[in-house]
């Protein structure tokens, strides 16, 4: 079956400087994919190539096996929601959602309609008469995005849309952008580098790092399982601690830790060869808290207790001077009693834990 979207083999050159490396991606029809990654790891390049602003040094795009290439971006039928919401100021709410209509020449009655419809969309009856000027940031994100989905198009793209809003007003738009995904089975293409944001909202995440796609799964995926240090760091809150390879096999390692921790059959990415140095990540809720001394533990030092409101932070610090986070649920009976300063163990299991090179 032939992909609804397909990247292939995309590289953009600014010069001497190779701002995308070769992303190839498809994308399903109706899928919320969303790029995610820091500042100049290529996702939002990647996206104005989509877009038609720029053009790929190489490669090809293609909507349902049509190269997109050589058609001009405002041909392209592709909707558009953008950070600053670039509303008509001077024009209504209602005037700026039936503007990309009146340019495609649809006719007044449905025009009317659709701007009617749209306006129910997103929840924003009777606004039509609203300038931009007298709305809140999150309602003219809204009126863009309504606009956007105005003409019916296939894919819809969004550049870090809510980045200036607060994070309040940001959680709220994050779910009504999930509830019209849902209504519209619009295909998404949406760039945030917030990783919350694309864990609640996207049924794939592609995560870009240095102008190429480190790894590509659902949120649980690179979570439970990264595929890289990046993805691993990037991805919800992690600890690295020094480490040795033992002995690996099939995709996985036994370890030593300090000088008489030994933790067999832990996860291994990139690394393998015996008695190499490699650094070992755990989750800081997947590591639990004990102030009596266990044979499989890692012996730490409470440094900080910061309560979290469902959880508490415990910031320990290792024998070799390495920090470790742990999250213990609040109300956890494991509390009781610990103070800054006091020993304590910290226990994990092999399958929660990762191992990378250093």
């Amino acid at each position: 079956m032939t992909p609804f979207l397909e990247i292939r083999n995309i590289r953009k050159e600014y010069g001497p400087v190779v701002a995308v490396h070769d992303v190839t991606l498809n994308v399903g029809r109706g899928e919320f994919m969303t790029f995610l990654g820091p500042s100049g790891s290529g996702k939002s390049t990647t996206l104005y190539i989509l877009a038609g602003f720029d053009q790929p040094t190489r490669g090809d795009i293609l909507l349902e096996g049509k190269t997109l290439l050589e058609t001009p971006s405002h041909r392209r039928n592709i909707g558009m929601v953008f950070q600053r919401y670039t509303l008509f100021p001077h024009l209504s709410v209602g005037e700026n959602i039936a503007f990309p209509l009146k340019v495609r020449g649809w006719q007044k009655a449905d025009i009317t309609a659709r701007v009617r419809k749209m306006l129910s969309l997103v929840r924003l009856d009777g606004f039509e008469d609203r300038k931009p000027a007298r709305m809140s940031g999150g309602q003219q994100q809204r009126v863009a995005l309504a606009r956007a989905l105005a003409y019916d198009p296939p894919v819809l793209l969004m550049d870090e849309p809510l980045s200036a809003l607060d994070k309040k007003l940001r959680e709220e738009i994050q779910f009504e952008i999930r509830r019209i995904h849902q209504q519209t089975e619009v295909t998404i293409l949406y760039v945030t580098h917030d990783q919350e944001e694309a864990l609640r909202l996207s049924d794939r995440i592609s995560v870009f790092s240095k102008g190429v796609i480190d790894q590509i799964g659902t949120g649980e995926q690179l979570y439970s399982n990264p595929s890289t240090r990046f993805v691993a760091e990037f991805i919800g809150d992690s600890d690295f601690i020094p480490c040795e390879v033992v002995t690996s096999r099939h995709g996985k390692a036994d370890i030593s830790v300090g000088r008489d921790l030994i933790v067999p059959d832990v996860p291994l990415h990139g690394v393998g060869a015996e008695r190499s140095a490699a650094q070992l990540m755990l989750r800081p809720e997947r590591i639990s808290l004990s102030r009596q001394k266990r044979e499989q533990a890692l012996a730490a030092t409470v440094e900080d207790i910061t309560f979290l409101g469902n959880n508490i932070h415990v910031a320990t610090r290792l024998a070799g001077d390495t920090p470790v986070s742990v999250r213990v649920p609040f109300g956890s009976e494991v509390m009781s009693g610990i103070e800054r300063g006091m020993p304590v163990w910290l226990c994990f299991e092999a399958g929660a834990a990762h191992v990378f090179a250093s």
